[in-house]
């Protein structure tokens, strides 16, 4: 379609001949009239004019082009008509049109908004169009469709927020230089307070930017570039403003955002500004404690010159700019640049990965609340397992199901049956590409089977209801939130919905390393929907019979009538979120991320006298700042350290802070009642508040000497404290740990950090001493955050990170495995290859990484192969990629395996039968053997060419050698240390990083005579193969110098090591499916480009 055609359709709105004319979709069939939608007294009569398998495209005209939040609601009610739709606002009479998209952002439904309103702004919306075009002879399913049309809408926020990240960091560092009173002798770069205070202002200024676009700030989209330019024009008249930071801005945060009302004083010059509450623009400690403090004004003139380049927006709406930011962008921001955190081993983690960990701890937990309840709605016939039983393959994920209408090819079903002969000749074909009708991107045909196979069996198991546990949808890796949802909004048992609704209302979340709060959004978006529908059912039950759930709609009815989405967010905040850092500025962030999220529901009301925008809760209690490792957790720590001392002294002390806790405990409830019930109380809130401060600042100061006492530390108090910064878990959070028992669910990404390794000279182990770990020698600080967690985590609790792979596969980490894993009934493991082997998971990061999931709630031990993807699979990575066996039956020396199938269990089995070990270590013949493998292990019978400047000729230190009485030993030893086999059981035990000695020890085989000849012929037949493919490399390296070596591609000798590997099978008696394991093990991943070269 040429750009011409397109102006001409929608010049005259006529977008029904512009899909069915041009783009190839299909005239509706029956009635195109949907039911008419009321939102907020406005009437919507929506007419579907296409359709395409199902999907619609819905026209609707207008007197006003409706806002994100009205849009929202209007999909909320089109949903039983369309689920999946593009709807198109038209303004009667003009080009104004606003495209409304719903897209599924990391599995929560979302809309897209593209607005215009002339042909040069709708230019970009053009682009779209192709993707979103048929052709006569397409034969595409729904869900290829959804696909398209979620390519087209969904926002590459990824790029817009590096390119804003790009610029923002430069004007981070030039705000900084025109800052003046904060310690001026030490250099900008080296001043943490002056650069912590251009984060503070660049937050505050960042979150102004958003909500005046919004109209919040006396209606005026451009409030700050306004209100500058008028500052500077005063100043040069010189009226009362000397300059903008000190005459006009402290005084909008601190008397106008942070103040509940303005006199007429203040408006004339301010204007009409919501009071915000929230703590954000409260006077900063660093205001506090600089009073000579000054801004100049050129710092604010090239902030918002850069500012003003972007579009700010609250929703996700896309413009023909490119140059569209949401609050997403402020998370990226500080992870990537304001503290550095990767020098602390902290990583911003992508959303993927915070709704997996979330989805499958939150729900599970909320679930397995209202069993606690009431188990008859668990029971195995109950309505809620008859739900899943009559919903098909509906909670599988689409990815899942790609290809399953499909007849697959003769060539490919012969080789199905693994009874029958002749397996491997059978399926000759499966390591060919899929086509496009089955597979998911670059699928070979060997994993399309396995993805099917997998499906079909899920399948399976749903119709005939043997699917009875909670915890199944983690183990199967079912949509546990939509299931949930779904089965909310349907049932009929009004007990269930409330049961469920409380659990909703007291569940505790909690990341105990929060950073920006990517955990914490994460756990906020899957409550949300959860509220929601709980709302909606609660309302639809109490409208029949009003005497149900009349106090927990009290709440809503009054207050939060006309915005009841606020008063979810606010609910959630407040009640379920926690998190503590050791960084104040990333819990500043964490909060401002927050409070966005709630501001964006919120739509101007200029009658309201604080612009229809309630306060924002006080999270300073929920997000703290302290070190999560020192400081007592629990009763029974403080009671570790009380053990010192005459006995009337330790009761005396005791009850000191019994007593205390208790009056901490009690203010603290005063303070949230405060906030949910009479937030525009003001004089109620601050003196809540502050009692709250000073109960909590004499507990802690009393558990701080106490800790100081304990300890044998050579600092003055003063000094430990501040390199210490103790977080007493049992007084900043008492009902939570003593009454509570702990929190509910504990998740995140604790920081990858050597405790004792010295970084710019200085170690962890310098900055602070760590006692009582069981895990201490583990030396690492996720491991101690991970015992932490479970002395804090209620007995019915679920814990989930993601943590470096070695956490479980190595000997350092055997106490983790010990006194943490083994310590739950059920864990399931996750194993990731994320460090751009082939591809990362997220950036930054160089580890193999593993997530991990434990509970008492359930019974069993799973974990997934080493999974590994390229970069167009990664989308697909937690719905399509996730396979958890079982490993009851294996052990393997305090690890746990990465089992790729139950096959390989048997395989194991199978090598453990052998009654000898043959690499015992001794003679005087040695073989080598590359010691850091990734794809292959490389064995050598030869000494491989290496020589360097620095050295001379000899072998290189990355070969390790095993040592073996004769010649022909070493040959058997090499074919097996080359061996898909042993690749196979080495990447299962280990850290997938090191070959380390004990996995090659551990591998049992009996010397077989049988097999000597032919086993001796194809290692010599290998190593000349090796040779002649090796390829001699030059390279200089700064400590040897150059270096000449013999570089060696093991996958060019695939066919010799099969040979060896059907050797082996033979001694071994493993079955011709166990060999076709071994032998495609991995394949695509291992073999790259060269898999389907001839």
């Amino acid at each position: 379609m040429k750009r011409n055609i397109f102006n001409q359709y929608i010049t005259v709105s006529d977008f029904k001949g512009l899909f069915v004319s041009e783009m190839l979709w299909n005239n509706p069939t029956g009635a195109t009239q949907l039911p008419e939608i009321t939102i907020d007294n406005t009437t919507f009569h929506i007419e579907q004019i296409a359709e395409r398998k199902g999907f619609q495209i819905l026209y609707c005209q207008v007197d006003q082009i409706p806002s994100s939040t009205i849009c929202k609601k209007i999909d909320h009610k089109i949903r039983k008509n369309a689920e999946n739709y593009i709807c198109i606002f038209i303004l009667s009479g003009t080009l104004h049109h606003l495209w409304v998209a719903p897209v599924k952002k990391v599995e929560k439904r979302d809309v897209v908004l593209i607005e215009y309103d002339s042909l040069d702004k709708a230019a970009f919306l053009f682009e779209k169009m192709e993707s979103l075009s048929f052709s006569l002879d397409d034969n595409l399913t729904i869900l290829d469709i959804i696909e398209k049309v979620q390519a087209a809408f969904l926002i590459n926020s990824e790029k817009i927020t590096r390119d804003f990240y790009a610029g923002f960091k430069k004007e981070h560092s030039n705000f900084a230089k025109f800052i003046t009173g904060i310690d001026d002798h030490i250099d900008e770069k080296e001043n943490k307070n002056k650069q912590w205070y251009a984060s503070v202002m660049l937050n505050r200024l960042m979150f102004c930017y958003f909500i005046q676009k919004k109209e919040f700030l006396d209606g005026d989209v451009d409030y700050l570039r306004h209100k500058l330019e008028w500052t500077r024009d005063q100043e040069g008249e010189d009226r009362f403003f000397n300059k903008f930071y000190k005459g006009f801005l402290v005084n909008l945060f601190h008397d106008g955002l942070n103040t509940p009302k303005h006199n007429h004083e203040f408006e004339k010059i301010y204007g009409r500004i919501p009071y915000l509450n929230g703590g954000m623009f409260d006077v900063h400690q660093i205001e506090r404690d600089y009073a000579e403090l000054d801004i100049a004004d050129e710092a604010f003139i090239s902030l918002f010159d850069f500012f003003d380049k972007w579009h700010w927006h609250l929703d996700d709406r896309m413009t023909a700019s490119g140059r569209d930011i949401n609050p997403d962008v402020l998370g990226y921001i500080f992870e990537q640049y304001i503290n550095d955190r990767a020098q602390m081993g902290a990583y911003y983690t992508k959303e993927d990965i915070t709704e997996y960990i979330g989805r499958n701890t939150i729900v599970p937990y909320l679930m397995d609340t209202v069993k606690r309840k009431d188990e008859k709605h668990f029971c195995a016939n109950s309505e809620l397992w008859q739900y899943l039983k009559e919903s098909g393959d509906k909670y599988i994920f689409d990815a899942m199901k790609k290809g399953g209408d499909q007849i697959i090819p003769e060539e490919i079903a012969i080789g199905l049956d693994t009874t029958k002969p002749n397996l491997l000749g059978r399926r000759c074909h499966w390591n060919e590409r899929t086509p496009e009708a089955f597979a998911l991107p670059t699928e070979i045909w060997r994993e399309t089977i396995e993805r099917l196979q997998r499906y079909n069996n899920i399948k399976e198991k749903i119709v005939k209801g043997e699917i009875t546990e909670i915890n199944d949808f983690i183990t199967y890796n079912l949509n546990i939130r939509q299931f949930v949802t779904d089965y909310l909004a349907n049932t009929q048992n009004h007990l269930f919905v409330k049961h469920f609704y409380h659990a909703l209302q007291h569940v505790t979340i909690l990341d105990p390393t929060c950073g920006s709060g990517a955990f914490l959004f994460a756990a906020l978006n899957i409550l949300e929907p959860l509220y929601e529908v709980c709302i909606n059912r609660m309302q639809e039950f109490n409208a029949k019979n009003p005497q149900l759930f009349k106090q927990e709609l009290q709440e809503i009815e009054h207050k939060y009538r006309s915005n009841i989405q606020y008063f979810i967010y606010k609910s959630i905040i407040l009640r379920n979120l926690y998190g503590v850092d050791i960084m104040v500025e990333a819990t500043e962030i964490a909060k401002l991320r927050l409070f966005l999220k709630m501001v964006a529901v919120v739509e101007v009301d200029k009658r309201d006298p604080n612009l229809g925008l309630d306060p924002l809760p006080d999270i300073d209690f929920n997000i703290r700042c302290g070190n999560t490792l020192v400081g007592y957790a629990t009763q029974e720590e403080l009671e570790r350290d009380l053990i010192e001392g005459d006995m009337f002294a330790r009761e005396e002390f005791k009850a000191k802070v019994n007593d205390e806790m208790d009056k901490v405990s009690h203010t603290y409830e005063i303070f949230k009642y405060v906030q949910l019930h009479q937030a525009e109380n003001m004089a109620a809130f601050k003196k809540a508040k502050s009692e709250l401060y000073q109960r909590l600042n004499t507990l802690n100061d009393l558990l701080n000497h106490k800790m100081y006492g304990a300890v044998e530390s050579a600092k003055g108090y003063d000094a430990w404290y501040q390199t210490h910064q103790p977080f007493h878990w049992l007084a900043e959070f008492y009902e939570i740990i003593n009454e509570h028992g702990g929190f509910d669910v504990i998740i995140g990404n604790p920081p990858y950090v050597e405790y004792n390794k010295k970084v710019k000279g200085v170690a962890v182990f310098d900055l602070y001493k760590l006692v009582g770990y069981k895990t201490l020698s583990c030396g690492n600080l996720y491991a101690y955050v991970l015992e932490r967690a479970k002395n804090i985590m209620r007995q019915e609790g679920y814990i989930s990170m993601i943590v470096p792979l070695s956490g479980h596969s190595t000997e350092r980490m055997a106490p983790l495995v010990t006194n943490f894993y083994e310590k739950f009934r059920l864990h399931l493991h996750l194993n990731l290859s994320a460090d751009a082997h082939p591809q990362k998971l997220f950036e930054g990061v160089k580890f193999r990484l593993g997530i991990f999931i434990v509970t008492n709630n359930g019974v069993g031990k799973y974990s997934t192969k080493y999974t590994r993807w390229l970069a167009d699979e990664r989308k697909f990575l937690f719905n399509a990629l996730v396979r958890y066996n079982s490993i009851e039956d294996y052990t393997y020396q305090n690890i746990i395996p990465k089992i790729a199938s139950p096959l390989f269990i048997s395989i194991a089995r199978k090598i453990n039968t052998e009654k000898t070990q043959y690499f015992i270590g001794i003679g005087n013949q040695q073989c080598l053997y590359h010691n850091a493998p990734v794809n292959w292990i490389r064995s050598h019978t030869f000494i491989p060419y290496f020589c360097s400047d620095r050295d001379g000729e000899g072998i290189t230190t990355q070969l390790k050698s095993v040592s073996f009485n004769t010649a022909k030993q070493v040959k058997v030893g090499s074919c097996i240390l080359n061996s898909s086999l042993f690749f196979i059981w080495w990447i299962t035990n280990s850290d997938c990083y090191h070959l380390n000695k004990p996995e090659i020890v551990n591998f049992r085989y009996q010397y077989d005579k049988g097999i000597e000849k032919e086993i001796c012929s194809v290692a010599d037949k290998l190593a000349v193969d090796m040779k002649k493919k090796s390829i001699r490399r030059v390279y200089n390296y700064k400590t040897t110098g150059r270096v000449e070596y013999d570089e060696f591609y093991m996958k060019l000798s695939k066919p010799i090591i099969d040979e060896i590997d059907k050797l082996l099978a033979s001694h071994y008696g493993f079955t011709e499916e166990e060999l076709d394991f071994i032998i495609n093990y991995d394949i695509k991943y291992r073999m790259g480009d060269e898999l389907n070269e001839e």
